[in-house]
């Protein structure tokens, strides 16, 4: 992570237009974003602070410094969080001496054991790379024929970013591409394994995945809805909720439920059972 919270500055800098901190955009700009100048006068600090902080000169600035560069960029709660993260990181670098994040690929016989209970609704555990690590029946059904779990060791950032399939399966690609991109940056946490995954992807996919890479994002909701057009049964208009698996490596528990009672009709012809055997969420 060394540099990292200094690039996370800079990015977010780059990315904010004048108009929204209350300064003239100006036809002269070589950037969209605010000019180091300006946010050091916004925040209060001096450009040669500003400047040692982005070039990870300075990795330790006070909780008052960085409250008031959030305030003068306008980060909302998920830059704010990581912001913190990546300060609290390098504060307490000494209590984490030799310490590695590792990826965690064993699922335990407890958590296969809930998948197979939860059979009547899609359901997978991913880890912080996005590996399929287990699913259920209903989600095989789901996602084989879209082509999600192809491979010896199925991942879904891998999937979007690399399968023409998925840019057929998801209406809003840009969207899901953004979000999974989101996840792996906001977990990766010094992660030396995400940093070789995101350089392969960076081989492999290129510009939509560095430039998405590069802006940093980390506001990756873990509820919400997502469109899915499925080669069987048609369009599906999916909830989806993610839940922390207790006492596991950065596991999480992912689980679809229609949106709507169209979903839901189809749902049931795909894992074909009686109509109504699951009621949609919304609608």
């Amino acid at each position: 992570m060394d540099g990292e919270l200094g690039a996370f500055l800079r990015s977010r800098r780059e990315a904010t237009p004048p108009a929204r901190v209350g300064l003239p955009g100006g036809a002269r700009r070589r950037t969209p974003g605010l000019r180091r100048a300006e946010l050091a006068t916004l925040a209060q600090v001096s450009v040669e602070y500003l400047t040692r902080l982005e070039q990870g000169r300075d990795t330790r600035p006070s909780p008052e410094i960085l409250a008031a560069l959030a305030d003068a960029l306008r980060l909302d709660d998920a830059d704010r969080e990581h912001l913190r993260q990546l300060a609290s990181v390098n504060h307490n670098r000494q209590l984490c001496a030799g310490w590695r994040p590792s990826v965690s690929r064993t699922v335990r016989p407890t958590v296969r054991a809930l998948l197979d209970a939860v059979r009547d609704t899609p359901a997978y555990v991913v880890n912080q790379l996005a590996d399929v690590l287990a699913w259920n029946d209903p989600f095989d059904r789901l996602a084989r024929p879209l082509g999600m779990l192809d491979g010896a060791r199925p991942n879904l950032t891998w999937y979007v970013l690399t399968d023409e399939r998925a840019r057929d399966a998801f209406d809003d690609w840009a969207g899901v591409a953004d979000h999974q991109i989101a996840e792996l940056h906001r977990l990766r946490r010094g992660d030396p394994a995400t940093d070789a995954f995101a350089e392969r992807l960076a081989r492999t996919v290129g510009a939509p995945f560095t430039d998405r890479w590069q802006r940093r994002p980390v506001a990756a909701p873990g509820a919400g809805e997502r469109e899915l057009r499925h080669p069987e049964v048609g369009a599906l208009r999916l909830a989806y909720e993610t839940l922390e698996l207790a006492d596991a490596a950065h596991q999480w528990l992912v689980v679809h439920l229609p949106a709507d009672a169209a979903t839901a009709a189809r749902l049931d012809r795909l894992l074909d059972r009686r109509p109504g055997r699951l009621r949609a969420v919304t609608g």
